[in-house]
Order: C-alpha cells, then sequence, then structure tokens
C-alpha cells in the first residue's frame, strides 16, 4: 500500500517473556498492521487481551486477512448515540434500556469503536426528559458492564446553567463513577450560542416567538443564580477523585484561560478557529465533530472541522451523534486534507486515548491491549470487515 512507509522486516517488534496468562490467544496473518513507527506487512499474536508480537513471517494457524489493512480500535470521547436509542422519538423512551444500549453497543462495534465515553447529560434547563434519560442511561450501563463489546466508560455533561445540576449529579454518582466530566453551558448567549439569535433560530420549531423570548429570559436568570457555583462544584469533583475535565463549546480565549484555570485537559467543539488556536497554544486537547467534517460544516453555524484541521489545530475527532462518522472522518482526513496516514488514524485512536489517560491502547504494539479493526478500502471510503476487543472478535 502507498498510503504509508512500511517498516523492513528487521524492526519486527516482540512482547517480553513473561506474558498474562489467558485462554486461547489470536493470531493473524497477512495483514498490513499500522504501528506507532510506521506500516508492518506481516503478523500479529495476542494473549490475555494485549498483544504479544508483531512479525513479517506469517504464524502457525492465524487468521488470513487477505492483505487487508489493521488499524487500532477507535476511541470515543463524546457520543449522545445512547440517548438516541434509549429516546429513538422525542418524548417515546425505549421500554427496555438494556436492549437500547445493546443496540448502541452494537453499532459502535460496527463502526470499529472499541472503547467509547457514552455522554449522558445532567441537568435540564429545558428539557424536563433528562432526569428519565440519565437514570435509564445509568442503569443500563450498570447492568450491561461486562457483557457487551465495546468498552463502556462514563462521561458526564454537566450544564452548569441548570439549577438541579448539583441535584443531579449526586444523583449520577450514587450510580457510578465517571472517567470523563464536562462542562457546559447552553444559555442564550454563551459559548456555542454566544449569538442569542443562533439560540432562536435553532428552537424557533419548538415553541411560538413569545413563548421562546420568556424562555431565553428565565434561562440567563437561571444561569446569573447558579452556573458560578455549579461550575466550581463540576472543578473540585474533578481535581478531588482524578477524572479528566473538559471544558465545552470554547468561543473565545477568554473560555480557554478558564479551562487551562480549571485544570483541564480537553476542549471539546470550540466553536471559532480563535479558541481551537487558542487550545492548541495553551497545551489543551482539541476535540472536534466528525459530523462536520463529513457533512463540510456546522449544523448551528461554528467553525468548520476542517479550517480547524488545516491549521493543525486538531486533536481529536468524535462521532458526536453518527458512530459511523468517526472512520469516514479520519479517512477524510488522509484522502483531502493533507494528513499522512497514521496522523489521520491518531486522531480517533492514540490522541484521544491520550487525552483521557488511557495509557494502554490507542496503538498496535508490544504490551497495549489487543484492540484491532481490519479495514478494506472500498472506492475511496473505509469499510470495517473485523473488530476485535482485548483480542476477541466481536464484530
Amino acid at each position: 500500500m502507498a498510503w504509508i512507509h512500511a517498516r523492513t522486516d528487521s524492526e519486527t517488534e516482540s512482547a517480553p517473556a513473561s506474558w498474562p496468562a489467558g485462554e486461547g490467544g489470536l493470531r493473524l496473518n497477512n495483514g498490513l498492521f499500522l504501528t506507532p513507527k510506521g506500516a508492518l506487512r506481516g503478523s500479529l499474536s495476542a494473549r490475555g487481551g494485549l498483544i504479544e508480537s508483531l512479525e513479517s513471517l506469517p504464524l502457525a494457524g492465524g487468521e488470513d486477512l487477505e492483505g487487508d489493512m489493521v488499524i487500532p480500535g477507535l476511541v470515543e470521547l463524546h457520543t449522545d448515540n445512547l440517548e438516541k436509542h434509549i429516546m429513538p422519538r422525542p418524548g417515546i423512551y425505549w421500554t427496555d434500556p438494556l436492549a437500547a444500549l445493546e443496540a448502541h453497543d452494537a453499532q459502535l462495534a460496527s463502526s470499529g469503536i472499541t472503547t467509547v465515553f457514552d455522554s449522558v447529560c445532567v441537568g435540564e434547563p429545558i428539557d424536563k426528559g433528562r432526569r428519565l434519560m440519565l437514570s435509564l442511561s445509568l442503569a443500563a450501563l450498570a447492568e450491561g458492564r461486562g457483557n457487551l463489546r465495546a468498552d463502556h466508560l462514563l462521561h458526564l455533561r454537566c450544564e452548569v446553567s441548570a439549577p438541579d445540576m448539583e441535584e443531579l449529579l449526586d444523583e449520577a454518582l450514587r450510580a457510578a463513577s465517571p472517567d470523563l466530566v464536562s462542562v457546559m453551558d447552553h444559555t442564550p448567549g454563551q459559548r456555542q450560542w454566544r449569538t442569542p439569535k443562533d439560540w432562536l433560530v435553532y428552537h424557533q420549531e419548538k415553541m411560538v416567538p413569545e413563548e421562546l423570548m420568556a424562555t431565553a429570559a428565565r434561562l440567563k436568570e437561571a444561569r446569573d443564580a447558579c452556573a458560578a457555583r455549579n461550575t466550581r462544584r463540576i472543578v473540585s469533583l474533578a481535581s478531588e477523585r482524578g477524572i479528566t475535565l473538559a471544558s465545552h463549546d470554547d468561543t473565545d480565549l477568554g473560555h480557554i484561560e478558564e479551562a487551562v484555570s480549571w485544570g483541564a485537559r480537553i476542549s471539546e467543539f470550540p466553536t471559532t478557529l480563535e479558541a481551537a488556536r487558542g487550545a492548541r497554544d495553551a497545551g489543551l486537547m482539541t476535540v472536534m465533530g466528525t459530523p462536520n467534517l463529513v457533512r463540510g460544516g456546522s449544523h448551528s453555524g461554528n467553525v468548520k472541522v476542517s479550517e480547524v484541521a488545516r491549521e493543525r489545530c486538531l486533536s481529536c475527532l468524535s462521532s458526536d451523534y453518527v458512530p459511523s462518522s468517526l472512520l469516514h472522518g479520519a479517512w477524510k482526513l488522509f484522502r483531502e486534507h493533507g494528513y499522512g496516514f497514521g496522523e489521520a488514524v491518531d486522531t480517533v485512536t492514540r490522541n484521544p486515548a491520550e487525552a483521557a489517560g488511557l495509557r494502554d491502547r490507542g496503538e498496535i504494539s508490544p504490551g497495549k491491549r489487543a484492540d484491532l479493526v481490519r479495514v478494506r478500502e472500498t472506492g475511496g471510503r473505509p469499510r470495517v470487515i473485523a473488530v476485535w476487543v482485548k483480542g476477541e472478535r466481536v464484530f
């Protein structure tokens, strides 16, 4: 393949002599494996859920990959896709939340996503169904844990403008331990809705004009009363428990400075190029949505991901609400935006793993988790052929 430099036979790697015990193992032959050093055409073995060796020679009894490329399992930091399955239509909740989670999980696996931070909203300034959504989501994740295809972690999206945020956060913490928390503010005139008119346009189909104006005023008043307190609580929680913290919808350099003062490691979905540049310069990992990249623009008028990528302000991609877009986004970076293949794949594997502090995955190397995706390019588009999580085939 011409997409990346191939290593020589002398550059093969192998694991230490002592290896974790595990039933059976995985052997893959005749693949093009994307490693941190480049591409290796050869074979891979895994045992005990971890990659054991990468060799240029075939392994006895290994599965023939027919020359297909193999990349690390994709790492998703922020997806609302679980909520779409639990509430498939507005106000309609699925009768079996675990079944909804399993359908969501299957969709992720078939998209090559092996690690997912399911993002669940904490706080409901407008939508009063959020309390029930939070409860159902956490219950399903607790019941399904250990029996799902992908590795599911918890991302609590905390809405600082919501008067009930602290109460709901306490409920969530009694039910689960979050792996990532983010600070959101969807008040008209703030962040994503820096221009109140944009908020009004977005919600105009949900309310009549008089109700829109009254709601906007109520939300601003509520925010003034609770946002500072709620922000302190979230930042304190992350600091005390060592949880990765993210800012959300950063719009200007002031927001970046604020995020740095909180100890945030991630800037999720910066809405302007100014904020994306500031996040990069401040050492924050930036996360941008692949629906924006694949579609060619933001549905809410924010900066195009292609512009952020062009200035190399992009660290990670997130499928947000379309799981299959994650791999397609990486492909677009490679095929259309001047990224090297390994650099493009890093935005959906190694970089998000690093941002979340997951040092055991995100790359194909001995000792790392055997989270792997077999990919075949067809018509310039990636097609997921097979997926393994800790060496076990899940798709």
